[in-house]
């Protein structure tokens, strides 16, 4: 809870992956993926409810032992390679209110982010307040600048930014990504045309806690950096 305000953790975990099979439980370090997160989530000074949205009996029962809650499973519609996760967001959304569970705020929080700290959580919801609770998504800085990015239309190199590249790089402006690990938002404003990723203020995260869990590679790195 913050300012009187009850706020729910909801880790979005379907079963299907292309990339790497089971991925959402795929062991890291001996734990499975989902795990850091709910670890990070229940360590939160501000969450009252962490829960794991899934298809997969799999996950749910792994989810369990780790602490989160799973009051239903998500429909197998949502869970689909094309399904978007703000339909499963609002589908979770309506069910706890079905159950009598209802929450201010929503913490999105996907698990192929093991980095992301229970600090990292909560600097992010203070800063939600700070900023009089508009939407929010955690960013990261990034190397290489878009200033000496071009397209290609045929072999014509086109600058995607309409600015000179003619300056020093200790100059360059910093420029910063949509990383993934956290998005906060009012749940009274949720519904199916909101865009998580275009959510208004930047929570500017450590570089070294963005990693996120796409190939066999990225999970090689991420075991350097967890215990």
């Amino acid at each position: 809870m913050y300012k009187d305000e009850t706020i729910i953790a909801i880790i979005p975990a379907r079963s299907g992956s292309k990339g790497i099979k089971d991925k959402n439980i795929y062991p890291i370090n001996g734990r499975p993926l989902i795990s850091y997160t709910i670890d990070a989530a229940k360590g939160s000074r501000y969450i009252d409810y962490v829960m794991v949205s899934t298809d997969s009996k799999s996950i749910a029962d792994v989810a369990r032992n780790c602490g989160a809650d799973i009051p239903f499973m998500r429909p197998v519609e949502l869970a689909l390679d094309t399904s978007r996760t703000v339909d499963a967001i609002v589908s979770a959304l309506s069910m706890l209110q079905n159950l009598d569970k209802s929450y201010d705020i929503l913490v999105l929080l996907q698990p192929t982010s093991p980095l992301r700290t229970a600090e990292d959580i909560d600097k992010a919801i203070e800063l939600f307040y700070q900023e009089g609770k508009k939407s929010l998504l955690s960013v990261s800085e990034v190397n290489e600048n878009p200033v000496l990015m071009r397209r290609l239309n045929g072999n014509e190199a086109i600058p995607i930014l309409n600015v000179s590249s003619t300056v020093r790089r200790q100059d360059f402006e910093k420029f910063y990504k949509v990383n993934g690990a956290i998005y906060i938002n009012a749940i009274p404003e949720i519904n199916e045309n909101t865009s998580f990723n275009d959510n208004e203020l930047g929570y500017v995260m450590d570089t070294s806690h963005c990693i996120d869990i796409d190939t066999l590679e990225d999970i090689r790195e991420a075991e350097k950096n967890l215990r």
